[in-house]
């Protein structure tokens, strides 16, 4: 029944489209129109007049040298606008980048996007030597330190979902699920994580909580900081007690 529904209302001309749009995110370099063909599982005549109607709309344009197709910037700034992270990326911005200059450490922003952390806004730090993280960069719920605070602050039922859709998670053993749902309970009381870095040595991750728990905006302002920076600069307790103030600063705006 489900099958027949969708191709009742099924839109092939759009289909093509939304496969163009998502195999050219996917892809770094600039491509042909036989590559994208190729690329979507179609013919390169069947594609031909969707490209051009996307061209004309703005989304993807042409190389000027070689005349392959590339994505426009017109995704990234139609993204930039819609609610509710527009409104949280405005508003945290400007804490943010007092925050980086008065710790001298890089921060950055996180939100719940396809079961995981995904960061949408960055501030960069003054300093000669800093962690640099890519807006848009995607992190395991489980693992990272943004991740585990977004997903224990989620609502019961948000929280069973997103879990069951992290890979890492699933690769757990009971023990190991075990050990991460007292954990979770344990941050979610705390309104904090600390920890070292799952992906690079050396390196400890802060997250604070912006928003209330299990409520429908919320997000992880996090540093990443080399462990050497700290010493004589800034202690765990004094970058934690900075987050905590900037990230109240913040979920006052977004809660007006």
């Amino acid at each position: 029944m489900k099958d027949k529904t969708s191709q009742k209302y099924a839109v092939p001309a759009l289909d093509k489209g939304l496969d163009i749009l998502e195999f050219l995110v996917g892809n770094a370099m600039p491509c042909s129109q036989s590559e994208i063909a190729a690329g979507v599982g179609r013919g390169p005549n069947e594609i031909y007049r969707v490209l051009v109607g996307l061209e004309k709309r703005g989304y993807v344009q042409r190389h000027p040298t070689t005349g392959r197709y590339e994505l426009s910037l017109k995704l990234y700034h139609l993204s930039r606008n819609i609610s509710p992270i527009d409104r949280v990326r405005q508003s945290a911005l400007p804490h943010m980048e007092d925050l980086a200059v008065s710790t001298g450490q890089s921060c950055y922003l996180s939100m719940l996007y396809q079961s995981q952390a995904m960061v949408i806004v960055y501030a960069r730090s003054t300093s000669a030597i800093h962690l640099s993280i890519a807006e848009g960069a995607m992190f395991s719920l489980s693992q990272s330190t943004a991740g585990k605070l977004l997903l224990a602050n989620s609502n019961a039922e948000v929280q069973t979902m997103l879990i069951e859709h992290d890979q890492t998670f699933c690769r757990m053993g009971a023990s190991e699920r075990s050990h991460l749902t007292t954990e979770l309970a344990t941050i979610r009381q705390a309104g904090f994580v600390a920890q070292h870095n799952s992906l690079l040595t050396g390196v400890k991750d802060y997250s604070v909580l912006i928003g209330q728990p299990d409520a429908k905006v919320i997000a992880a302002l996090s540093m990443s900081t080399f462990e050497m920076q700290t010493d004589g600069l800034n202690s765990s307790h004094d970058l934690l007690e900075s987050l905590f103030k900037t990230a109240s600063q913040i979920t006052k705006l977004i809660a007006e």
